[in-house]
C-alpha cells in the first residue's frame, strides 16, 4: 500500500485526539477504555493546544487522501518527563494499517527531521 509521510496541517491537528485514543496500550484479552479517556488531563497533556508550544512537531502518514498514522512530540510534563529539553513522543497507526511499516517509516521521518 502506497502512503505518504508529512507534516500534519493545522486543520488536521484534532486528528491527535484519535491517533491519542489509538495508541493507549490495550493486552489481549482486555475491553478498551471509553475514548472519553482521552479527556484526562494527564492524557489531554499530549494534545491540548497543539502547535501553540514551540516545540510541538508532528507528522502522519497518508493513504490516498486519509490520514491514517501520527506521530508527535512535544515539551510537556508527561509519564516519561526528563526534562524542560527532552519532547515526548506519542505514536499511532489506525489498525487495519498496522504491520506495513508505516510506524517505522513515521518514526525515521521524524528522526531524520528532528536531528
Amino acid at each position: 500500500m502506497d502512503y505518504i509521510i508529512r507534516e500534519i496541517y493545522k486543520e488536521e491537528y484534532d486528528l491527535l485526539n484519535d491517533f491519542l485514543y489509538e495508541a493507549i496500550y490495550i493486552p489481549n484479552g482486555v475491553e478498551p477504555p471509553p475514548k472519553s479517556i482521552i479527556n484526562c488531563p494527564e492524557l489531554q497533556e499530549y494534545v491540548f493546544d497543539f502547535g501553540k508550544r514551540k516545540d510541538d512537531k508532528a507528522l502522519v502518514a497518508e493513504i490516498q487522501g486519509n490520514v491514517v498514522g501520527a506521530i508527535w512530540v512535544r515539551i510537556m510534563n508527561d509519564y516519561g518527563h526528563i526534562d524542560n529539553d527532552t519532547p515526548s513522543l506519542a505514536m499511532s497507526v489506525f489498525p487495519k494499517y498496522r504491520g506495513q511499516g508505516i510506524g517505522t517509516a513515521l518514526l525515521q521521518q521524524l528522526l531524520l527531521e528532528r536531528v
